[in-house]
């Protein structure tokens, strides 16, 4: 059997399933987040959110406040102003520059701190916050771990070192500076740091690949516009390699509800529960469209020559070898038994595909991710020039 008639015959079997698994996803999902008549709205908590308008913040603030919470938010007042929810108190500050004052002299019962990636900025709050919070929760990122060789890799893995001179000299310029290169072992560090000032009562969430509407480093989004507009798609690596992904609104409510549950500890937090391969994603958007498109899978080596990089160029997709080996098989059922659940991924995909509509052009224009048309263009027809086809 030709490799092509293969190609075939696996997206046939893979459209069908992920028609199927769409159905089955959107019944399970309806049914898990309807409220039971028996549960009780839990006790209301003063909540800080250090950020709060970004991309996931709002989504955490949303669901705070339709639960009873009362939220404040700390930021520069730059992104997206004037778009919070009436009833959220903003505070105005610059972490970057140390201008902390305004949280001095308050309390809050939990602190969610989610743009840190330098532990200067968990030290310089945690001096402010210690004695006047409860519990403080660091979202971090399952790039912490560096090299992730072997499938299965859990909470209990080491983490990457630092090796700068002084991590508490970082900046966010020095850190840009490295290629983000310091972004794993820095946020290690920040952990770490985290851990130092509340012991015994700090939550870390290590993400994986945050996704859905908002998002705008394009790291999702470049595939549902990309199928949407139809024709040959050049397709990463093979249709089986693994993806890892998580909604930005299931991560958030789902890191409310620890809050909520006094939940402490280390978290792994990506998806979906069920194993699954980029055939299934890219299919599984296509479903939600009325595009032509066309995959066409071009093995990882021809990209490699090619200058196509995975995770930016193919967002989403790594070359599944070497220290990249399982970077998409990371284990994440801690999380699953404390209560993560996903959205079906034609949610995420219709979702995203409406916000990005909505977006100005010259914003649709400069995608941050994902390789450029004519580059698509060229290396698919060197592919089939390669292949004869």
């Amino acid at each position: 059997m030709s490799f092509l008639n293969t190609q075939s015959i696996a997206r046939s079997v893979v459209v069908f399933f992920c028609a199927a698994l769409a159905v089955v996803a959107s019944t399970s999902f309806a049914e898990e987040q309807a409220p039971k008549a028996a549960e009780k709205e839990p006790k209301p908590l003063k909540i800080l959110i250090l950020g709060g308008t970004g991309f996931t913040g709002p989504f955490q603030v949303k669901y705070a406040l339709a639960h009873g919470h009362k939220v404040t938010v700390f930021n520069r007042g730059k992104t997206h102003p004037g778009e919070l929810p009436e009833g959220v108190e903003q505070l105005i500050g610059d972490r970057n520059t140390g201008d902390l004052k305004a949280l001095k002299g308050r309390k809050w019962d939990v602190v969610i701190d989610n743009p840190t990636s330098l532990p200067k900025w968990v030290h310089d709050a945690a001096e402010i916050l210690k004695g006047n919070v409860d519990r403080y929760v660091f979202i971090s990122t399952i790039s912490v771990y560096g090299d992730v060789p072997k499938p299965g890799l859990d909470e209990t893995a080491p983490v990457a070192k630092y090796e700068g001179k002084d991590a508490m000299k970082e900046t966010r310029e020095s850190l840009i500076a490295s290629k983000f290169a310091l972004y794993g072992p820095l946020k290690a560090l920040s952990e770490k740091e985290a851990e130092k000032w509340f012991p015994g009562k700090t939550l870390i969430i290590r993400p994986g690949l945050i996704v859905g509407p908002g998002d705008e480093t394009d790291r999702f989004t470049y595939w549902p516009v990309r199928i949407d507009r139809g024709g040959e798609v050049l397709a990463p690596g093979n249709p089986s390699d693994p993806v890892q992904y998580v909604d930005a609104k299931d991560l958030s409510s789902w890191i409310v509800r620890l809050a909520e549950a006094h939940t402490l500890g280390t978290f792994n937090a990506t998806g979906p529960k069920t194993p699954t391969n980029i055939a299934e994603m890219l299919y599984g958007i296509k479903a939600v469209t009325t595009s032509d498109a066309q995959f066409t899978w071009v093995p990882a080596d021809f990209l490699r020559e090619k200058q196509v990089r995975g995770w930016s160029d193919m967002p989403v997709w790594v070359n599944p070898v070497g220290g990249s080996a399982a970077f998409a098989r990371v284990n994440c059922q801690k999380a699953y038994d404390a209560g993560l659940t996903f959205r079906p991924l034609a949610d995420t995909a219709k979702d995203t595909l409406v916000w990005y509509r909505s977006r100005p052009a010259a914003e649709q224009e400069k995608a941050r991710a994902g390789i450029a048309p004519d580059k698509e263009k060229t290396v698919l027809a060197d592919w089939h020039a390669k292949v004869g086809k």
